[in-house]
């Protein structure tokens, strides 16, 4: 296996590298390079960005859109996407229901929200999460009741990232009792501006509202807004999941991130001495970067193999266990590197004037909210525990 870039490769980095020295607002990018907060607006002009360059959808086929990249190309352009400070394309509708609607939708649905995915028009939101019902995502009790040519939905959903944005849901629903419980789960779209829906916002420790509960109260939802079959949809979650584990990875972010640690880690500290010359401190930033190295191989070796039509097995198990902890310890590791400074976390220090700004160095003010939010990612994408779980399934056979 030849893990080397081709000159053709080589070319198209450059090609990317260009079009964000031109293209990429300043703005966002300073936003995301100095960890400040991102609004929708921020997310939206983006993609309208990528979207008249024709590279909005990077992992869909030409005829619906897509840019018909190689998984290596895909690859260039996400790692020099986050080197540049682009703010991560909202996978909600890019990469987990476009990809579903594009393998399991009809016609109609295909024909309907594609279009509108790619040019931003619909935001998505995801409908997995219960209270009760995450690693163990097969219990969930949201109803789903067909009613003629219609469903009638009741139910809660919580931990559901950017729903207060959303125009449309994928939603999980029980359509039926019987059987095993995987058996009675079904694939909905939801319009989130349809009579009975109300999403309730989940403050997080960092202060941000970034997740919220959502819940339905006799919520009629069109039966064409079906995917596939009915008691289908934990085999389309399944497939939805794979493409999102693989992409939480986030190397290219992690790179960015390793770099501003050894630039915080280099500053002088009081007496005149930088942190970087602990030999203790220096060890662990070694550390994280030869784990980094190593999730980096991987993810061309998945991105290899794809390319030959191979997809990916327990790799997007242990691309998600490995990429998440590496992305925790970056961020603990940078809230040591500036100690108290760190500390001015609540909302009243994100905007565009810090409190920390005054009492330490400016980039020093958000990263106690960053330690926090980067909590979640072992958790999110089913958490690592289950992830462990299905490596000894897939590779140990236990």
């Amino acid at each position: 296996m030849d893990l080397n870039f081709s000159p053709e490769e080589a070319a198209f980095r450059q090609e990317v590298r260009e079009f964000l020295r031109v293209k990429l607002p300043g703005d966002i990018s300073r936003k995301v390079l100095e960890h400040r907060r991102l609004v929708k607006d921020d997310y939206v002009r983006w993609q309208k960005i990528l979207f008249e360059q024709g590279w909005i959808a990077t992992g869909w086929p030409v005829e619906h859109g897509g840019t018909g990249w190689s998984p290596i190309q895909r690859y260039i352009f996400e790692e020099e996407s986050a080197a540049a400070g682009a703010p991560r394309l909202t996978p909600f509708g890019l990469h987990m229901v476009g990809p579903v609607i594009i393998a399991f939708g009809s016609e109609a649905q295909k024909k309907q929200y594609l279009p509108r995915i790619l040019s931003s028009e619909d935001w998505w939101c995801q409908g997995y999460s219960e209270p009760g019902s995450g690693s163990d995502l097969a219990s969930l009790k949201t109803r789903a009741e067909r009613q003629g040519d219609h469903y009638i939905v009741n139910g809660q959903k919580t931990w559901n990232t950017h729903g207060q944005w959303a125009d449309m849901c994928f939603c999980l629903v029980r359509t039926s009792s019987g059987g095993k419980k995987q058996e009675g789960i079904s694939f909905l779209l939801i319009d989130m501006h349809s009579p009975g829906i109300t999403v309730r916002p989940i403050i997080t420790l960092d202060g941000e509202h970034e997740v919220n509960e959502v819940w339905f109260e006799n919520v009629k939802v069109p039966a064409q807004n079906l995917i596939g079959e009915e008691g289908r949809g934990w085999s389309y979650a399944k497939f939805l999941l794979s493409h999102e584990r693989t992409g939480i990875a986030g190397v290219g972010n992690s790179k960015r991130e390793l770099q501003l640690l050894k630039h915080i880690a280099s500053q002088e500290q009081a007496g005149g001495r930088a942190l970087i010359e602990d030999p203790l401190f220096r060890d662990r930033i070694a550390q994280v970067e030869i784990d980094l190295m190593a999730l980096e191989i991987t993810c061309l070796r998945v991105a290899a193999a794809d390319r030959d039509g191979k997809a990916p097995g327990p790799e997007a198990s242990i691309l998600k266990i490995k990429g998440t902890e590496i992305q925790q310890e970056l961020t603990e590791l940078m809230m040591e590197a500036v100690g108290p400074y760190a500390l001015p976390h609540l909302p009243m220090a994100w905007g565009d004037h810090w409190i920390g700004a005054k009492v330490g160095p400016e980039y020093a003010a958000p990263l106690a909210a960053r330690y926090l939010n980067y909590r979640k990612t072992s958790i999110y994408g089913g958490s690592n525990e289950i992830q462990r779980n299905i490596i000894a399934q897939m590779v140990l056979g236990l």
